[in-house]
């Protein structure tokens, strides 16, 4: 792995900090697809899947207490295999971790960074080219969203009542409403979820409907 990110660094490319290079991170999975939901669906991106997470979500499909640790280095010749140049930081939480290093590193080399996140965390500015907030505090009602501007909000229907983001949507161009999907659950049960998440969207402007339609195409 050192020996190919050497080659690429070498050249026209960026002279990079070993400090950079150095950071480690937990990484549960790097790997290429479509993405799948809300605004950029059906666009291919690099996704960077980080390990831990401040909440616990019941429909969250992503075992992020399971994870390796990686340096930046790693993950540059992991991200480089790949002929694409949409990042998408997603987890777990991964505005738990020091993201400047790995932005100094695949901005360098012209890559486009975007970050799915709870929004507990406020994101520094300049840090990321697309920030995508999907908040739970339907489900915590106790946990407080920092994050209150962006590129777009997502937010998954369990039968909330969506007034409560009229004021966090103030700061996001986009508003997506997704259902919740169970992996455990029966086709007539997420079904009967799609159903009521479309009617939901189409009483309420502004919102559009988001499905995770990597899960229909069997893909990551």
């Amino acid at each position: 792995m050192a020996e190919f990110a050497s080659c690429a660094i070498a050249g026209d490319e960026p002279v990079d900090d070993p400090a950079d290079l150095a950071k480690e991170y937990p990484i549960v999975e790097i790997f290429h697809s479509v993405q799948g939901e809300a605004f950029h669906a059906g666009i291919p991106h690099v996704f960077i899947r980080f390990g831990t997470c401040n909440l616990r979500c019941e429909w969250c499909d992503t075992d992020f207490l399971t994870y390796s640790t990686m340096t930046a280095l790693d993950i540059l010749g992991e991200v480089m295999k790949y002929d694409c140049k949409r990042i998408i930081f997603t987890g777990g939480e991964p505005m738990l971790h020091d993201l400047w290093p790995l932005h100094r590193l695949l901005k360098g080399r012209n890559y486009n960074l975007s970050v799915e996140t709870n929004g507990t965390i406020e994101i520094p500015d300049g840090l990321l080219d697309w920030v995508c907030v999907s908040p739970k505090d339907q489900m915590y009602p106790d946990v407080k969203i920092k994050q209150r501007t962006g590129d777009e909000l997502k937010c998954v229907y369990v039968g909330q009542d969506l007034t409560m983001y009229d004021d966090l949507r103030q700061g996001f161009k986009h508003a997506f409403l997704q259902p919740c999907y169970m992996d455990a659950e029966s086709i007539e049960w997420n079904g009967k979820n799609f159903a009521e998440t479309e009617a939901v969207v189409k009483t309420n402007l502004g919102w559009r409907l988001s499905l995770q339609t990597h899960k229909w195409m069997g893909v990551d």
